[in-house]
């Protein structure tokens, strides 16, 4: 599916200021579109807070509240708690990078799954604090080069999807801006589910992953492709793989080389063969504690990258 021939109506401007290439500009388009802009986006210290323009001047055709790093998901509920009150059926949105979800913004996210608030948090996740100068990041993967790595990050990243898995809310799933028709999908079944939902988008970065930016489609789609990034849905438990992962788990499909994923990218051209291995390791760990997940997958995923 491309945008054009999703929903006419266009809820994020042009002549907005974020660089070319951009991905999240991609994606909230998207996400807007599935919405049909009944939407309030709140949105912590992030590219999209910068790119958005100064008030009263948005290039997003929506309401926008802009909080603190730390508080999105707390100002979210209590947004959407006035709309209850006003009888209003309007999706109040967190739209935050993974530095407002990872990390700062945390603890509130986690607070709000707990409760259970009728929000719908969404991460777009450029795996570094993109927008104060690429530095590492809790979803930074290992080996990767920021301005504080530069030598490459020794440690593997976490992951706030299977966290949220953990947390038991009704909806979790991930996507990637190089498969828009999956994103948008998703999208219009979290509208229709209430309580705590939570989305996480790949969102290739051309400045901090150093490739081109005419490649970042490309770059969402090679990643799911060589395994590096998985698509996955869970709702109300019940978890599957989706798209092209669900093919490679029912092995209808073969992985791409993980080399032509990481070394398409200046951040990983440093890596030693020892680095891919480990990173390969850490990838075929995650396929195979998903494939359990999914219950009817082989979960030896691993024989994929033989």
């Amino acid at each position: 599916m491309k945008i054009s021939e999703m929903e006419r109506e266009e809820y994020v401007l042009p002549g907005n200021t974020a660089c070319q290439g951009c991905p999240s500009t991609v994606a909230l388009r998207t996400v807007l579109k599935a919405l049909e802009g009944n939407a309030v986006l709140v949105i912590p210290a992030c590219c999209t807070s910068v790119y958005m323009g100064p008030f009263p001047h948005s290039a997003i055709g929506v309401p926008v509240f802009n909080t603190a790093f730390a508080s999105a998901a707390a100002t979210a509920s209590g947004i959407k708690a006035s709309f209850e009150l006003q009888g209003k059926d309007t999706e109040v949105v967190v739209w935050a990078g993974d530095g407002g979800t990872y990390d700062i913004g945390l603890q509130a996210l986690s607070g709000a799954a707990e409760r259970g608030e009728d929000i719908l948090f969404i991460c777009y996740n450029n795996e570094m604090y993109s927008n104060t100068g690429i530095q590492r990041s809790g979803a930074t993967p290992y080996g990767a080069w920021t301005t504080t790595t530069w030598k490459g990050k020794r440690e593997h990243k976490k992951d706030v999807s299977e966290l949220m898995l953990s947390h038991g809310i009704p909806y979790v799933a991930t996507a990637s801006v190089g498969y828009l028709r999956d994103l948008y999908e998703k999208v219009k079944r979290a509208r229709e589910i209430r309580g705590f939902r939570y989305l996480e988008i790949l969102a290739p970065c051309p400045p901090g992953w150093r490739f081109p930016m005419d490649k970042t489609i490309r770059m969402g789609k090679l990643a799911v492709e060589s395994g590096m990034w998985i698509l996955f849905e869970s709702i109300n438990g019940e978890f599957r793989f989706t798209g092209v992962s669900k093919s490679i788990a029912e092995g209808r499909r073969k992985m791409k080389s993980l080399e032509e994923y990481l070394l398409s990218q200046g951040r990983f051209s440093h890596l030693k063969p020892e680095d891919i291995a480990e990173i390969r390791k850490y990838v075929v760990k995650k396929w195979e504690k998903l494939a359990r997940l999914e219950g009817e997958v082989d979960a030896a995923i691993a024989k994929f990258y033989v």
